[in-house]
C-alpha cells in the first residue's frame, strides 16, 4: 500500500501513526497537495493529502483511509468496539480535525512553513491565535484528560492519534503546553509523542523543518 503526502501534514501523520499502531506497513511517498503525479491524481482527484493506493483501490481523506484500514485489519482495534467509547473516540478525532486544525494550521504556516520557504509569515496573526484561541483549545483538553493513560478506555484510539498529531504541529510552532496551567495535557502529550509509532516521524520532521 502506498500513502501519498508529507507527514508534516497532521492528516498524513494521523494515517502513518494509525498504521504503525496496528502494525500495518505503508510505503510513504512524499507528495505535496495538488501534485500532478499520475498515481496521486488517480487516488486524490481533488489534490488533497493524504491519499492511499492499495492495488487497484484508491482513497483520499484521512478519516476515510483509517476507516478502511480498520475494517481491513480489525486486529488491534483503534476504533473502539463498545458504542459509547467509539462515539467519544470519533468525537475527539472530529475535535482535532475541525476545531484544532484551523487554528493550529494558521499558526504553523505563519511561524514555520512560510519562514522555512524564505517568505515572511504573519506573525501578528499567529500571535493573536496563540493568545486568544489556544487557551480555549487547551482548557477543554485539560478538562477531559485522564491523569494517566488514554482519552477513551484503556488503550490508544483514533481520538488520541488525532489530538496528538495536532499538538505536534503546535509544538513545532513554538506553542508549548504550559504544564503549570495544563498539567494533565502536558503529561499526556509527553507520553503520546514518545510512542514508537510517532517519535521517529517527529525526529525526521524536526530535521526537515529545522525546528
Amino acid at each position: 500500500m502506498i500513502l501519498f503526502g508529507s507527514s508534516v501534514s497532521p492528516f498524513v501523520r494521523k494515517v502513518l501513526m494509525f498504521a504503525a499502531e496496528k502494525g500495518i506497513t505503508l510505503e510513504s511517498r512524499s507528495m505535496s497537495p495538488h501534485s500532478d503525479d499520475p498515481q496521486f491524481v488517480a487516488a486524490s482527484p481533488f489534490g488533497k493529502i493524504p491519499a492511499l493506493q492499495d492495488g487497484d483501490y484508491t482513497l483520499s481523506d484521512s478519516t476515510a483511509i483509517v476507516s478502511y484500514l480498520e475494517a481491513k485489519y480489525p486486529a488491534t482495534p483503534l476504533l473502539p468496539l463498545e458504542a459509547k467509547a467509539r462515539g467519544k473516540a470519533i468525537w475527539f478525532e472530529e475535535y482535532a480535525d475541525t476545531v484544532m486544525f484551523p487554528v493550529a494550521t494558521v499558526i504553523f504556516v505563519n511561524r514555520v512553513l512560510l519562514p522555512m520557504r524564505k517568505v515572511p509569515g504573519d506573525a501578528a496573526k499567529a500571535n493573536e491565535l496563540v493568545a486568544q484561541q489556544i487557551p480555549l483549545l487547551f482548557s477543554y483538553l485539560e478538562s477531559v484528560m485522564p491523569a494517566q493513560g488514554f482519552l477513551v478506555g484503556d488503550s490508544i484510539s483514533i481520538g488520541d492519534i488525532s489530538i496528538t498529531c495536532m499538538l505536534i504541529n503546535l509544538a513545532y510552532s513554538d506553542t508549548q503546553i504550559d504544564a503549570s496551567k495544563y498539567p494533565k495535557l502536558a503529561a499526556y502529550y509527553e507520553r503520546l509523542s514518545a510512542r514508537p509509532s510517532v517519535s521517529g516521524l517527529i525526529a525526521a520532521e524536526r530535521k526537515w523543518l529545522g525546528v
